[in-house]
């Protein structure tokens, strides 16, 4: 019965999340992504001839070309927290690596939109901003280098073959996490896209990564403490435990930063950036280390 059950599970698993459906994905999210930084293109450029008019509130999405570039990395970061979704079930590890990702995507996204902010800015508050704007890529460097280690150690990581049967109904329950987080997705990504249009057809154009990303993060450490306390049932061994559970408090401040405006946020980015590498890093040392202790008592 519990094979029947991993079984319909995996198959569900592959319907969804698969590999042949990512991959169509893809490929439709980039062809989404041209068509949509063209579309946007067009009207910045008919904004600027003023051969369209905007209120004031929305104008600010069009009053640079470099607004144009927000459309494209809103649907790759779309993409991007699907990878993630999928990503749920191969390893904790992996998990963590791409929030990372998508939390770099978003800051490069919030960098974009500042920098066409400052071109079309003629205030004396562009000092503020490029204040701002300096600590925001500050921030872009420690995420892109904590993603990358995540990413290289995940990669270079001795893959077991030798699965049993516990590793299985782990493996499948996170699979079935990870299909109620996709359902989980669709349903705030719609509202978060509705209720934002219905805004800008009000008049009020406003974005900032609070959009969507604040209430998906935070479904997003309920699923990740849901995960470790699973892992409780087959880990016993506290080095995996505690790293497990740093990974956790990085992805908390990530959470917190997201809804962090300003300094503060691109702070508590470089915060969960340099935690995050720590605890992989000390992971892996340590590792290391009880490795060649095992072989040494051999």
């Amino acid at each position: 019965m519990k094979s029947k059950n991993i079984d319909t599970v995996n198959t569900l698993y592959d319907k969804f999340l698969g590999k042949s459906v990512n991959e169509n994905l893809r490929v439709v999210c980039i062809r989404a992504a041209i068509l949509g930084f063209l579309f946007h293109l067009l009207l910045c450029f008919l904004y600027q001839f003023e051969l369209i008019v905007f209120s004031d509130k929305t104008s600010g999405l069009f009053d640079s070309y470099l607004d144009s570039l927000y459309t494209p990395f809103s649907i790759f970061l779309a993409y991007e927290v699907y990878e993630l979704i999928r990503t749920i079930p191969k390893s904790f590890t992996n998990s963590i690596g791409k929030q990372f990702e998508i939390i770099t995507l978003l800051v490069v996204r919030d960098i974009l939109k500042r920098l066409s902010d400052i071109d079309a800015s003629v205030s004396s508050s562009i000092d503020d901003s490029i204040t701002t704007l300096g600590m925001e890529c500050v921030a872009f460097i420690v995420l892109f280098w904590t993603a990358l280690f995540f990413n290289n150690v995940q990669r270079n990581a001795d893959v077991n073959a030798n699965a049993n049967e516990e590793l299985t109904k782990f493996i499948s329950q996170k699979k079935q996490l990870a299909l109620l987080l996709l359902t989980v997705y669709v349903v705030v990504a719609c509202y978060s896209l509705s209720t934002w249009s219905y805004a800008l057809l009000q008049g009020d154009g406003s974005t900032n990564r609070m959009i969507f990303f604040l209430d998906f993060f935070t479904i997003l450490i309920m699923a990740d403490i849901l995960i470790l306390l699973l892992s409780y049932q087959y880990i016993t061994d506290f080095s995996h435990l505690a790293r497990n559970t740093g990974f956790v408090l990085s992805t908390v401040i990530l959470r917190v930063a997201i809804a962090s405006p300003g300094i503060s946020g691109a702070i508590l980015f470089t915060l969960a950036g340099c935690l995050g590498s720590s605890v992989l890093l000390s992971g892996i040392i340590f590792g290391k280390k009880a490795s060649s202790n095992f072989s040494e008592s051999e």
